[in-house]
């Protein structure tokens, strides 16, 4: 079995060939049960376990089944360790057998960003130019090079509650040629903005609804959990909104949130990233859409699989 290190996804990974990796996955047959979810005590710590496994269905000739095994560890930090950890297991469709271990965490950072830039290609503006991306922690390069890729970006603004490090990770994302620069006044940024991508651990609003100008497309991707939340119920009211899967609707903040206090109803939300995938949507350009995403192994089984095709030789 060979292991796959985040250098080497880095290096055979692009996002225009991700994107459409994951459109395809999305249109395919995968079977993709309940990720599986347990709490672990230890003395002194607590941590969960997260199982989430996926296969390519009966009409895919020799195709693979694979499961992400994650853990959070809150207080890693103390241990100079990250909170959350992953590994990805490749096996072969056909007989079970072990392909490859890859770096689970960076596989994430590459299929989430993807799933965010493939809503993008259907419910952003074709002539969207001005972008603004919420938060500067590991997501935030993926998001911003992902929809570079699908859109032509002539502005894209980086905001952060630690303004140094927007600075760093701008300064960083402009040797790329991106055309990226450092901002402290959000709403501004917002009001201007024809894409806005949000990765936070905020507990609290950030983007508010009365910011976005009609046309804006809102990308959620933080709020992992229904005490976090990225955006107000009136973003979620004014938008047309769609979830990566149904568990968008209960899962995590924004969507789930407005649903749960009632501010919009079930038949708000027009469809997922399959729908979106299978039946292509005529996009009213004075709308507002908003996406919201909570993670499918789907996404990290595509991923995966484009990984161990693109490698020298398959292995």
């Amino acid at each position: 079995m060979r292991v796959i290190t985040s250098a080497e996804i880095d290096r055979v990974l692009t996002f225009p060939a991700l994107i459409d990796a994951l459109a395809e996955a999305f249109r395919g047959d995968v079977v993709t049960p309940v990720r599986h979810h347990h709490e672990i005590e230890r003395s002194g710590a607590h941590g969960t376990l997260l199982l989430m496994p996926a296969w390519t269905g009966s009409a895919a000739a020799n195709g693979f089944l694979g499961v992400k095994i994650v853990t959070v560890f809150p207080d890693n930090g103390a241990k100079n360790l990250p909170s959350v950890l992953g590994t990805y297991l490749l096996m072969d469709g056909a007989t079970g057998a072990p392909l490859a271990g890859l770096d689970g965490t960076r596989l994430t950072v590459w299929r989430t960003a993807a799933a965010s830039a493939l809503a993008g290609r259907a419910l952003a503006r074709k002539d969207a130019h001005r972008m603004v991306m919420v938060g500067a922690g590991a997501l935030a390069p993926f998001l911003i090079r992902a929809h570079a890729s699908q859109r032509d970006l002539s502005e894209i603004a980086l905001w952060n509650h630690r303004p140094e490090r927007a600075e760093s990770v701008a300064a960083a994302l402009r040797t790329e040629g991106l055309p990226v620069t450092a901002v402290t006044d959000l709403e501004g940024a917002v009001r201007q903005a024809d894409i806005v991508s949000c990765a936070t651990l905020s507990n609290d609003p950030i983007v508010k609804g009365a910011w976005l100008k009609p046309g804006a497309h809102l990308d959620l991707v933080g709020a992992f959990n229904l005490a976090m939340r990225e955006s107000d119920d009136v973003a979620v009211q004014r938008a047309e909104v769609y979830v990566d899967t149904d568990a968008a609707l209960s899962e995590g903040g924004d969507v789930a949130l407005s649903l749960k206090s009632g501010a919009i109803a079930r038949s708000h939300v027009k469809g997922t990233l399959f729908d979106l995938c299978r039946n292509p949507v005529t996009r009213n350009d004075d709308a507002i859409t908003l996406f919201k995403s909570v993670g499918t192994a789907l996404e990290d089984l595509a991923a995966a699989m484009l990984v161990w095709r693109s490698l020298p030789l398959g292995a």
